[in-house]
């Protein structure tokens, strides 16, 4: 097998063929499908490897010592031969990875082979294609938890480790000082705790993404940013904890901890910072000053982490192993995200090349991943298809009928998109009434009550699917409801309209589905309005026909959101581009005249930005790329669509154009620019869908596309995970 190991006299970094390890009692032999880079620790490591031995034994004092000692105790030739030979060895890298068991060691239980484990060590989970590791050392991965991910799990607990450290309680205010990889886990799991953070770091952009990950404010140690942000917060009495996750020789981070502390404040090193403390401005708080040991009790006890003898759970709650499992459960439960941590993903073969850049700063990380052979194949046998459900009507159902006039609705939510996008184009149009609105506040009720003239209302939703005089349910909540909203309102007979997305898993969509068959109710739409925007329109229909395959690109200048939103509780609500995404797939597919077959996604780290593309049934292909980190003076949404010769070009919704070919002497069409504000087509879509339930027609838009959007909706996320190509299984 091969293993990265370094030569600590010369600094050399090979992949070298060694023995797969044996599997051992008391442990199971794992193989390696992603191992993490410690961009801290190990690069200090391979940093130090590089120096000249003056600069090693300034680098570290305390081995210096040592073999001070030894040249008292041995002599110097004895200990001059025992030092050289122990530095011109080859010493291992890496401490965190995901693996599959391969064998199981006698003693062991609660695994079996093919299991997907989670390992710690530095003896023990290595950059190498096998490793060994004792029963205290693994932890099995939760379902649904991407390897990639689990791949996290040793320095999670690390953090983890150091925030329990740290004592947190709801309501407390944090300081973290160095937003590096641990650093970016501490500042989740305080937030997860209920603890409002500041962070500290000079770089700006991990600065902005520990805000984008639940830090209240982030800047500079040295700016006024970080004081006033710690003042605004604590009404001047400074911060309860802080936590020292930086690195280097600066005494800063220390002496930032004393000013910013609390009287008898805590302060917890979990770096390797200078620690050169000033005695009056820790005296004075009476500061508490702890340590935060690696990964949790067990870490350095050879009975522990060798023998497999496991603390009593009365006596030690969070034991390493307890840590790493508690860590993996947090990921799994979207508690903590690691994804926006993943800077780049490299093939395990280029793990010297990696290392160069990341020691010669071309490449800019706060986490990497080794790849290793067969791992996408092993992610993508557990999620190589999302399927398209088919759509059963139920045998009994009747057709629609014609309602009376108007067409009386009822509004499920109340919110900002609701008030501002929807009712005012059908507050004041005729053969509507707007009959109840229904919202989990009443003030909120009344004021939409007030404000577009609704007859009723309510917070009572059972009352309104109950009142046969509704024609239409109009879904405009929060994104985990929306899909089991749908299946109520379809189950009590009504029209539905359900803002995006449908839903944000396979089973709420195939719930949906059920309740299609179930009443044979069939009549939904959901809020894609774009297809419906005139511009657009009069551009697909300029455009005309094609004959061959087409190519479409489109860029979502999506931009940043703020702080607080709703959007950004991705463990309830979903992920952004789940959350809005089907509106660009749904306009993608109606371009093209037909559904995808297939999704590829890919994420570039540290941000949202999402490159996706989707195949359709005659090789047409539609890049989407949707995107947080652009400027937001430039417009939302682009579009080229290019197929025979012809191009067409849409400018957000304000200007669009088609190209022809110059040989067809046809001249360019351009439209004009329009007078009032972006048309997206909601009022269209909106008449679309009262004409249908008012006649009895068909629906906007057929309920097979519906779903076929919201399947590769969901497929982007499977895709990100496995790292290849999604299948959409049943898609026409």
């Amino acid at each position: 097998m091969k293993q990265v190991v370094q030569n600590y006299k010369s600094g050399e970094l090979s992949v070298l063929d060694v023995p797969v390890p044996g599997c051992k009692p008391g442990g199971v032999l794992v193989r390696s499908t992603f191992s993490l880079i410690s961009t801290g620790t190990e690069l200090m490591k391979v940093s130090e490897a590089g120096m000249s031995m003056l600069g090693k034994a300034r680098s570290r004092p305390d081995q210096v010592a040592k073999v001070m000692q030894s040249v008292a105790t041995n002599g110097l030739p004895a200990t001059y031969r025992k030092v050289m030979g122990k530095l011109d060895s080859y010493t291992p890298l890496g401490y965190s990875l995901c693996g599959v068991v391969e064998q199981v060691g006698t003693g062991i239980d609660d695994v079996k082979v093919g299991d997907l484990v989670a390992c710690a060590g530095n003896e023990h989970a290595l950059h190498a294609e096998s490793n060994w590791v004792p029963r205290n050392l693994y932890a099995p991965v939760p379902d649904g938890l991407a390897p990639r991910h689990a791949a996290f799990g040793t320095v999670g607990s690390i953090a983890l480790q150091g925030v329990r450290q740290g004592e947190p309680q709801l309501g407390e205010v944090a300081l973290v000082i160095g937003l590096g990889l641990i650093g970016q886990l501490v500042v989740q799991l305080l937030t997860a705790s209920g603890v409002r953070v500041v962070g500290a770091d000079p770089d700006p952009v991990r600065c902005e993404l520990a805000e984008r990950l639940g830090a209240v404010a982030c800047g500079d140690p040295g700016s006024a940013a970080v004081e006033n942000a710690v003042a605004e917060l604590t009404d001047g009495h400074g911060v309860d904890q802080v936590y020292l996750a930086a690195g280097g020789g600066s005494n800063q981070p220390v002496e930032l901890a004393a000013r910013l502390s609390r009287d008898r404040g805590r302060v917890v090193d979990i770096g390797k910072c200078r620690l050169d403390l000033p005695w009056n401005a820790y005296y004075e708080k009476e500061l508490d000053v702890r340590f935060s040991r690696s990964y949790g009790p067990g870490r350095y006890d050879p009975e522990y982490e060798l023998d497999g003898r496991d603390y009593p759970i009365g006596y030690v709650r969070w034991t390493e192993r307890r840590n790493l499992a508690c860590f993996l459960d947090l990921a799994a439960r979207g508690r903590v995200d690691v994804e926006p941590l993943i800077s780049h993903i490299a093939d395990f073969d280029d793990a010297v090349e990696t290392y160069r850049r990341l020691k010669d700063g071309e490449l800019k990380a706060v986490a990497v991943l080794f790849r290793y052979p067969g791992a996408a194949g092993e992610v993508k046998a557990q999620a190589p298809t999302v399927a398209v459900p088919e759509v059963r009507r139920g045998a009994a159902s009747a057709p629609a009928r014609p309602s009376r006039s108007p067409v009386r609705l009822a509004f499920v939510g109340a919110g900002n998109y609701a008030t501002s996008m929807l009712l005012p184009h059908l507050a004041q149009r005729d053969g509507v009434a707007l009959s109840t609105v229904v919202t989990t506040t009443a003030l909120s009720a009344a004021n939409a009550r007030r404000k577009f003239g609704f007859a009723r209302a309510t917070t009572d939703l059972d009352a309104v699917l109950g009142d046969a005089s509704i024609d239409a349910v109009f879904v405009v909540t929060r994104h985990s409801s929306h899909a089991e909203l749908t299946r109520r309102a379809l189950l009590a007979g009504k029209a539905v309209f359900v803002e995006k997305p449908l839903a944000l898993t396979e089973d709420e969509l195939a719930g949906v589905l059920a309740a299609v068959e179930e009443s044979g109710n069939d009549r939904l739409q959901v809020g894609f309005n774009r297809r419906f925007a005139p511009l657009l329109r009069e551009a697909k229909a300029r455009f005309g026909a094609r004959t061959g395959p087409a190519s479409l690109r489109y860029l979502v200048n999506a931009g940043r959101l703020q702080h607080g939103s709703w959007y950004l509780q991705q463990g309830t609500e979903g992920s952004r581009f789940a959350g809005e995404g089907g509106h660009f797939i749904d306009t993608a597919s109606w371009l093209l005249e037909a559904d995808p077959v297939s999704v590829y996604a890919v994420a570039p780290s540290g941000n949202e930005d999402l490159q996706i593309v989707l195949r359709y049934p005659d090789d047409s292909t539609a890049t989407l790329s949707y995107v947080t980190t652009g400027a937001p003076g430039f417009p939302k949404e682009t579009l080229d669509l290019v197929a025979d010769g012809k191009v067409l070009k849409l400018d957000d919704f304000v200007r669009a154009s088609v190209y022809f070919d110059n040989t067809a002497g046809r001249k360019r069409w351009v439209s004009s620019r329009l007078p009032k504000a972006r048309d997206k087509g909601q009022s269209a879509e909106l008449a679309s869908f009262i004409k249908a339930v008012r006649t009895g027609g068909p629906m906007p838009v057929p309920l097979e596309s519906l779903v076929a959007t919201t399947a590769a909706t969901l497929a982007v996320q499977a895709a990100l995970v496995g790292g290849a190509p999604v299948t959409l299984a049943g898609a026409r």
